[in-house]
């Protein structure tokens, strides 16, 4: 029962030269997800993002808050004039001013957001397929090793048993 192995050399080639195609890809996909930075955002984006980031933040809510509850105070204690009577009317104005305004922006901020996660789960799989390729590789690289090591063994007993028949040792065989 002999077994063959594949020649190295053209498992090593065909190994270089797709490493080196996925090595240069991947090189390229750094470079444009780094080009791809605030610098190249529309005036909207920067916009949409600012607004978000703005209005996401606690320092909003802080001031708004304190905002919202010294309108509160004025208009019931009648320390200045009431300018906005009890069910706040004015004060309910604004607020749905505020969000019907805020609302788009932080949507498209929130799509734009969506689109960076799903081109980096893009990247994430072409990583994982990489990284599948080369354990492949490198179990294909292991079973050649094993598979020269068993005919170099192969050999070994081979030589081994024909130099104990030559001496005129005969060889034990186990049960």
């Amino acid at each position: 029962m002999a077994v063959r192995a594949q020649p190295a050399t053209a498992l090593d080639e065909d190994e270089h030269r797709l490493l080196g195609e996925l090595r240069s890809l991947r090189r390229g996909l750094r470079s444009s997800h780094g080009r791809k930075s605030l610098g190249q955002l529309t005036l909207g984006q920067k916009i949409a993002d600012a607004v978000a980031a703005t209005m996401g933040s606690w320092t909003f809510i802080i001031i708004q808050s304190a905002i919202l509850l010294v309108w509160i105070i004025l208009n019931i204690t009648a320390y200045v004039e009431k300018w906005d009577p009890y069910p706040f009317i004015l004060l309910n104005l604004a607020l749905s001013f505020q969000a019907a305004y805020a609302a788009p922006f932080i949507m498209m901020s929130q799509n734009r957001q969506q689109d960076i996660d799903r081109k980096a789960a893009e990247h994430d799989y072409q990583v994982n397929v990489k990284a599948e390729l080369e354990i492949e590789l490198l179990h294909q690289k292991i079973d050649e090793l094993r598979q020269k090591e068993v005919l170099s063994l192969s050999e070994s007993v081979r030589q081994l048993t024909e130099l104990l028949r030559q001496s005129g040792i005969r060889p034990e065989r186990a049960t």
